[in-house]
């Protein structure tokens, strides 16, 4: 008697199809994966976790004065002004690195050879983004506890916190979901590095972290006022220290939303299009 054996499926790029597998399992492995390597080799997370400590620091003891005395408050006053946009500029700093990695992974052959592995291709870029994602909610915890110590005070309540940090969550994996597809995108680390300069670093001055919407010219108020670090900064502005939030409440979910689709959806077609070649 006769064994018919069939076999295995290949994709048009002749490599084996993966057994059906848990994606979350997968993803599991993968996160813990990048977790460890995080730990490992710490110079990314150091300097996550540094930049915004440092432009803090910077802004309040360096420049809080003059900054206090333009916006015609105290001298306690620019702190809190400050800290919701250095904050965001914590969750931007995450951009970085998360595109370096991504792109270190693809150049290096690593991601290559998980394609032979029966396992769920998508946990690659979950496991990823889960791990970028863990990496700067722990930085904010950090960079929280540092603006306390060097004055900030917050009047929010529970649940305004609570609505707080569900949108630095939201920012967090949006620009995670982003960093992810541009990682993909570039070939060569060097040029992943400037490729996230402009989400980790300039965007952020082009907005109203460091200064109010009205004291920045015309051209320039215009497009500070509709970008993302804007809605964002001045929502957690209004949540942490009781300001008015107005219209960039919804304009920040929807900035989040929007950007985390896209980041998400162009990052999975471009793992499918590589797989194919």
């Amino acid at each position: 008697m006769s064994t018919v054996t069939t076999a295995p499926a290949v994709t048009r790029a002749g490599r084996p199809v993966p057994a059906p597998t848990s994606a979350l399992r997968n993803s599991r492995t993968m996160l813990r994966r990048n977790l460890l390597h995080a730990r490992r080799y710490p110079a990314m997370t150091i300097s996550l976790v540094s930049m915004p400590i440092a432009m803090l620091l910077l802004f309040n003891y360096v420049f809080g004065g003059t900054m206090s005395a333009g916006m015609g408050g105290g001298s306690g006053d620019y702190i809190d002004y400050l800290v919701p946009g250095i904050l965001l500029m914590a969750v931007g700093s995450g951009v970085l690195p998360t595109t370096v990695g991504v792109c270190t992974d693809m150049t290096e052959g690593i991601v290559a050879r998980f394609r032979t592995m029966p396992i769920n291709g998508s946990s690659v870029l979950t496991g990823r983004a889960v791990g970028a994602v863990i990496q700067t909610l722990i930085t904010l915890v950090l960079v929280t506890g540092v603006a306390f110590l060097v004055g900030f005070r917050s009047s929010a309540e529970p649940v305004e916190w609570l609505a707080a940090a569900g949108l630095l969550t939201l920012m967090s994996t949006a620009l995670t979901w982003l960093a992810v597809a541009l990682g993909q995108l570039v070939k060569a680390p060097e040029a992943a590095s400037s490729v996230a300069l402009p989400f980790s670093f300039l965007l952020p001055f082009l907005s109203s972290v460091f200064v109010p919407l009205d004291s920045m010219p015309g051209w320039l108020r215009h497009f500070a006022e509709w970008q993302p670090y804007t809605a964002f900064t001045e929502t957690l502005r209004g949540l942490l220290t009781g300001g008015e939030i107005g219209k960039f409440g919804p304009l920040a979910v929807g900035w989040g939303i929007a950007i985390a689709l896209l980041g998400f959806v162009w990052a999975r077609s471009l793992f499918r299009r590589d797989a194919t070649r």
